[in-house]
């Protein structure tokens, strides 16, 4: 089980929303580059980046502290979501050493822009399926369609789609624990690796998520727990890998 620190940048800051809200954001660092590092000394093994303003913009905002953090380490891959809604900006992203880009709300619009982008950087691309109550919102959660988040997932089945992160707005940025469950139903309903987010609170969330790994669950992000201490994050990896000897 792979276990993802998430940087959430806001007005060149590294911030955490809760349930989605900009208005409800907690600035934990000045220092995004540093908090890169910091993540990465304590074992990270990848960074989940997200542009917050851009996704709300529909195109890059922090694009300059996403270069300097990609520069900053090199040696793990980086996946950035928020505002990525044309070829151009995922080209551009990449060129940086990005390793994976994001396509959410542009995904829901029109997946055939995904399945564009898989053929022109294949190995590269993962959907963000960001969902309440089973139904995938965009636009920075503003809004909640009335596509359910399976549906669309088996939409990409062929495409050639790296991963789906799968996140409950409901719970991101709450604490009230992962849910696995609706984690898992998804995973087994496609073959597409899925990467578990929201609400992580504990090492438990962790276990759950390794309990049901064979679904198809290849890693998780995790945000507040990490900023604020209720998960040490090297010895969260040393568990889950304790407990998911087949990490990918």
């Amino acid at each position: 089980m792979l276990l993802i620190p998430a940087i959430d940048l806001k007005d060149g800051r590294c911030v955490r929303l809760r349930q989605g809200r900009m208005e409800e954001a907690t600035v934990f660092s000045d220092d995004p580059v540093a908090m890169a590092r910091r993540w990465v000394e304590a074992g990270g093994r990848r960074l989940h980046l997200v542009d917050l303003d851009g996704a709300f913009a529909g195109r890059p905002v922090n694009e300059a502290v996403i270069r300097d953090i990609v520069a900053a380490c090199p040696e793990i891959p980086v996946q950035i979501g928020g505002g990525i809604r044309t070829e151009e900006t995922a080209e551009a992203y990449l060129d940086t050493g990005v390793r994976y880009v994001i396509v959410g709300t542009k995904a829901v619009q029109e997946p055939e822009f995904v399945e564009r982008l898989c053929r022109r950087f294949p190995g590269h691309v993962i959907v963000g399926l960001d969902a309440k109550d089973g139904r995938v919102a965009v636009d920075g959660w503003a809004e909640v369609s009335d596509v359910s988040a399976i549906e669309l997932a088996r939409r990409f089945e062929d495409a050639g789609v790296s991963a789906i992160v799968y996140t409950d707005i409901a719970r991101d940025g709450m604490m009230q624990g992962v849910n696995a469950e609706a984690t898992a139903e998804l995973a087994r309903s496609i073959s597409i690796p899925v990467i578990a987010s929201g609400g992580v609170r504990s090492i438990a969330d962790i276990q759950r998520l390794c309990a049901v790994r064979e679904a198809g669950i290849e890693g998780v992000i995790i945000g507040r727990a990490l900023y604020e201490g209720a998960i040490d994050l090297a010895e969260a990896q040393r568990r889950a890998d304790a407990h998911c000897p087949d990490r990918p």
